[in-house]
């Protein structure tokens, strides 16, 4: 289990995602018995410690753009909690199902045109600009549509509420496909809406009284995840970001398979 964690948290940092889209597959395989409400919490659990793990690491090579994070966490979270409710009232298969197939066309796209970005007179609007220069001295200069921006991630929280994931997986493509961040500037940036997300999501489970009573296994998988999520942030100045969206776009993949395989 810790070397779950410490894998999960690696590779997901090191794209920008808490890692949920990896570990719920791997818990269903080795907890068959677990209910979803079980599998879900645990999930969370080690996504946020590992998403508050690589978001420090991420502050301290001074790669977040915490203005933006803030904005973008503001829609996030009120959309995860919705989210959450909303799967009481939705046919899960059906958004599965439709969810998987988007998600598919995203991970193709992203594999074959990784530093293509989609370009419009009406992403200009309302443009915020931004300028960081990291630890290591790279200057990072870009704009975007901060409405635009608020808006991609109060659905992406729905998302993230509905199927029980931390969402890095579908903000990364948007920060860098549609709103023109920096591949290690959203990465970093997805981090800190996830911390943010993750937490109003397990304090929703602790609200309702849902939260997993197996802590043995949440916290396990989130100490290896602790550690895993430093060497992540420590590798990704080293990794280009063209491979970073190709990394992303098999995760996207593979979530996309779980989705239309087992959409239940």
């Amino acid at each position: 289990m810790v070397v779950i964690g410490l894998f999960i948290g690696a590779f997901g940092t090191l794209i920008g995602v808490a890692g949920g889209f990896l570990l719920i597959p791997i818990l269903l395989f080795m907890y068959p018995d677990y209910s979803p409400t079980v599998i879900t919490s645990i999930s969370l659990t080690v996504a946020f410690f590992n998403a508050l793990s690589g978001s420090i690491a991420y502050f301290r090579l001074k790669r977040i753009d915490i203005k933006s994070g803030l904005f973008f966490a503001l829609t996030a979270v009120p959309g995860a909690i919705i989210g959450a409710y909303l799967i009481n009232y939705l046919d899960r298969a059906v958004f599965q199902y439709i969810f998987g197939s988007v998600l598919m066309l995203v991970s193709i796209y992203l594999l074959l045109r990784p530093g293509q970005k989609v370009s419009g007179g009406f992403l200009q609007m309302w443009t915020v600009s931004r300028h960081i220069t990291d630890k290591q001295g790279t200057s990072y200069n870009y704009s975007y549509n901060l409405p635009l921006g608020m808006v991609i991630a109060f659905f992406v929280g729905v998302v993230a509420g509905l199927l029980g994931i931390g969402g890095g997986i579908i903000h990364v493509p948007m920060l860098t496909q549609i709103l023109s961040f920096p591949t290690h500037i959203a990465t970093a940036t997805s981090h800190f809406i996830v911390t943010v997300t993750t937490f109003a999501a397990i304090d929703t489970h602790l609200v309702n009284h849902t939260f997993t009573s197996d802590y043995a296994v949440a916290l396990v998988l989130s100490a290896g995840a602790v550690v895993g999520a430093q060497f992540g942030a420590l590798i990704s100045h080293k990794v280009s970001g063209t491979l970073i969206i190709r990394l992303l776009a098999v995760g996207l993949i593979v979530v996309a398979l779980r989705l239309l395989i087992s959409p239940i």
